[in-house]
């Protein structure tokens, strides 16, 4: 039976587009407000990408930050695991680009995984089992989104939440000082499946004039519907990971959550019985980049200062599926 060692985030790293949306720009596009925006979901700007900048290209950039924090040149890397909705084509893969542009070794899998804005969550999960066995000993595992083009800007209830941006953690082997990825938590129920997606181009409709011009090849949501399950499942998720590493809310340094709306991480705090103060937030400043929220959050408080080694960290996340999750770790 293959021994079963630990495993840790030994690197991460982020990138978000130069351009910045504020929500004073968008007011000249929909009928909407900074006021109505920022009190109903906490978001002030987000940014946007350049033209002829691709998801695989913020997704290296980010990738290429990790490693450099985790002091590993591309050729140490075993696993590339690409998070995101938004690919560069259908086929291949944006995991495949990312290895090319990266300069990784030429045999290193690369996969892409399609879990919405728990996509990181589960892509950590995965490197986690990975990690574990020994199959491998270093994973890159990249969020990134580049939403604001399958959005509809004349939609006022979803082009004010989304952003563009990447996040990337380096996963490697524990070091047996009671530091690592303590727990990971993953969760799916297709039953609420078309309430957060995009209807057309795939299988089931395919591209067709009419289907573009109808609006079918971006984002659809039913928010009533993703807020009340949102923070009953992040809730639960969370939960599972304090409870699976006996552990009170009290015990918790930091929460690095999904940055999707301020009012449902409200709801999550005083569940959970962690206060606001511990939740690491910056959804004020890139609205909600789906799989990307939780690394570059992660990132960001690390390079800041705030998240330091030794936190104790849980981390949740939830989005289109509906797939949710969580993971508490000690960085």
């Amino acid at each position: 039976m293959t021994a079963t060692i630990g495993s840790r985030i030994s690197g991460t790293g982020h990138y978000v587009p130069a351009r910045v949306m504020t929500n004073f720009d968008l007011e000249k596009l929909v009928d909407t407000s900074d006021a109505w925006i920022q009190e109903r979901t906490g978001i002030r700007e987000r940014r946007i990408a350049a033209e002829g900048e691709t998801t695989s290209d913020m997704a290296t950039a980010a990738a290429r930050r990790a490693l450099e924090s985790a002091e590993l040149d591309p050729s140490d890397v075993d696993m590339i695991i690409v998070n995101t909705v938004t690919p560069d084509m259908p086929l291949p893969a944006t995991a495949m680009f990312v290895q090319q542009k990266l300069g990784a070794k030429n045999h290193c899998p690369s996969f892409d995984l399609a879990a919405a804005c728990a996509g990181f969550i589960y892509g950590l999960s995965i490197a986690d089992q990975f990690v574990r066995t020994g199959y491998c000993k270093n994973v890159v595992v990249i969020g990134v989104e580049l939403l604001s083009r399958v959005l509809d800007w004349k939609d006022r209830t979803t082009c004010v939440l989304f952003g563009d941006g990447a996040g990337a953690v380096v996963v490697s082997p524990a070091r047996g000082d009671g530091r690592g990825i303590l727990s990971t938590h993953i969760y799916g129920d297709g039953t609420l499946a078309e309430s957060l997606c995009i209807p057309a181009g795939g299988s089931r409709e395919p591209a067709t004039e009419k289907s573009v011009l109808a609006g079918r090849h971006v984002v659809h949501m039913v928010g009533s519907d993703i807020f009340k399950i949102a923070v009953k499942n992040l809730t639960a998720s969370s939960v599972a990971a304090l409870e699976a590493n006996g552990m009170s809310g009290d015990e918790v340094d930091w929460v690095v959550p999904h940055q999707a709306n301020i009012r449902i991480l409200d709801g999550v705090a005083k569940r959970c019985g962690v206060p606001m103060e511990r939740f690491y937030l910056n959804i004020d400043r890139y609205g909600n980049t789906s799989s990307a929220s939780v690394p570059i959050a992660l990132d960001e408080g690390i390079r800041a200062g705030a998240i330091k080694p030794g936190h104790s960290l849980l981390m949740c996340a939830l989005g289109g599926g509906i797939a949710w999750g969580s993971a508490m770790l000690r960085l």
